[in-house]
């Protein structure tokens, strides 16, 4: 670097050997505590099942980490908090078809009153650059087809009814 930016006739330089050469490490390592793993050996473990993406999993974790403080809460009483479902358009019943995410309509494969097979393509919606085809989930008629191709829908949102 010049000298002028630097305020200095000695020249400035930047090199990574610090590490090797400079430091001096004074951090102690981590030691867990004797009584935490000594509850581990002893089966200190708590199983909690979880509910992600509509999946149940199980899962242990020591009993250190206080999950036992959450299954208290949940025994005295305490309600878990439930996410609100957002629903849009008619309230869903067994035939309501869905949409199951945020998206764009880009196709419609169906019309009002055409009999659909279980398994049918009914409307393609687009997320995210990415295109997911929506099927009938069941055989019937297409009633209270609420599609339009470029409309945004939210999750929840009835696309059509199925009536069998």
């Amino acid at each position: 670097f010049a000298p002028e930016l630097t305020g200095s006739s000695d020249p400035f330089t930047v090199h990574t050997r610090w590490i090797e050469t400079e430091f001096v490490n004074e951090i102690k390592p981590f030691t867990a505590p004797a009584e935490a793993g000594a509850e581990d050996e002893a089966g200190g473990r708590e199983t909690v099942v979880v509910e992600v993406g509509g999946k149940r999993l199980e899962v242990s974790l020591p009993a250190s980490l206080g999950m036992s403080l959450a299954r208290t809460g949940l025994a005295a009483g305490a309600k878990p908090k439930r996410r609100a479902a957002k629903k849009s358009g008619p309230a869903a019943s067994g035939d309501t078809l869905a949409s199951p995410m945020q998206g764009t309509i880009v196709k419609i494969a169906v019309e009002e009153g055409q009999e659909v097979q279980e398994g049918d393509l009914v409307v393609v919606l687009e997320a995210m650059k990415m295109e997911q085809p929506l099927n009938a989930h069941k055989t019937g008629t297409i009633k209270d087809l609420a599609a339009t191709v470029g409309a945004s829908v939210t999750s929840g949102a009835a696309i059509c009814e199925i009536k069998t």
